[in-house]
């Protein structure tokens, strides 16, 4: 899916519904200083949240790693998503949620007990699932700490950047000769027919998606393994294919200029990809008969 930002949407920000245009916060905000705060991401089919639970449950761990308490309760937050998706027209949309420390004069560590500064938007998405992408492999330059989910992603945008300058979508990160994840995905590579991703660890985000992924290949009796992948694995792999939120599962053609096996999706990620759909469709189908009964 990609989001497409629509300059009339209403947002939350701090209790309030607003149109976007009209959301401001103070020069002050530690988010715009320092880039202290955290933030998710949470995609919707046919105007329901898809596994809220586990997003919110990332966030509650990203809250938690960075001293934060989180300012809303579970049941208030599935109240302002919901409701942000109502006010935005339902259907497929991307939801971003935000919280920073707050706002407080610039030091390092702040003095007074700060409010934290809570914004949360939605965009309309365009499905692209089965569109395939090209990447190209960088040096993990990030933190050490990259299970937290940051909105401090200079290093992720200057990957990002390379990759786009390069012809690519998507940047794969390789640190002391292991893949970790992509800029903005996780990982996964098939080999003789067994799918591997890297274990969860503080080099990768925990992915709602990879997750999830991990789960589907379990539960269909897919050989797979959750282990280390070397650069020269990735190189030498039959597939590889990306998953977020945002692009949910996405075939690599290439991978620096190269063909990915035959240089087309892969039989493996087509299968994949069909047992994600209809698990995906299920639960959305789910959630709309609850909600109608």
């Amino acid at each position: 899916m990609a989001a497409i930002a629509q300059p009339g949407a209403i947002v939350y920000l701090n209790g309030e519904w607003l149109p976007l245009s009209e959301a401001r916060v103070s020069v002050l905000d530690r988010g715009f200083i320092f880039g202290d705060g955290v933030y998710e991401v949470i995609p919707s089919f046919g105007g329901r949240l898809f596994r809220p639970d586990q997003h919110l449950d990332r966030l509650d761990r990203s809250l938690a790693a960075v001293k934060m308490n989180n300012p809303l309760a579970r049941e208030r937050w599935r109240a302002v998503l919901n409701t942000l998706l109502e006010r935005n027209g339902g259907g497929d949309q991307s939801v971003y949620l935000q919280i920073t420390r707050g706002v407080a004069r610039r030091d390092h560590v702040p003095i007074e007990p700060l409010t934290p500064t809570v914004f949360a938007m939605s965009s309309p998405v365009v499905r692209q699932n089965r569109q395939p992408v090209t990447a190209i492999v960088c040096e993990d330059i990030r933190w050490k700490w990259c299970q937290i989910k940051s909105i401090a992603l200079l290093a992720n945008v200057l990957m990002r950047l390379e990759a786009q300058e390069r012809g690519a979508y998507e940047a794969l990160l390789i640190r002391d000769g292991f893949l970790t994840e992509g800029a903005a995905s996780n990982v996964f590579i098939v080999k003789d027919g067994v799918v591997r991703t890297p274990p969860h660890s503080k080099n990768l985000l925990p992915g709602i998606t990879r997750d999830l992924i991990v789960e589907l290949l379990a539960r269909n009796h897919i050989p797979h393994a959750e282990t280390s992948v070397s650069e020269a694995e990735l190189r030498a792999a039959d597939e590889i294919f990306l998953t977020s939120s945002v692009r949910e599962v996405a075939p690599v053609v290439k991978l620096d200029d190269r063909p990915v096996g035959k240089g087309v999706p892969g039989p493996v990620w087509e299968s994949v990809v069909s047992i994600y759909e209809q698990f995906r469709n299920a639960e959305v189908a789910r959630a709309q008969a609850g909600a109608a009964a």
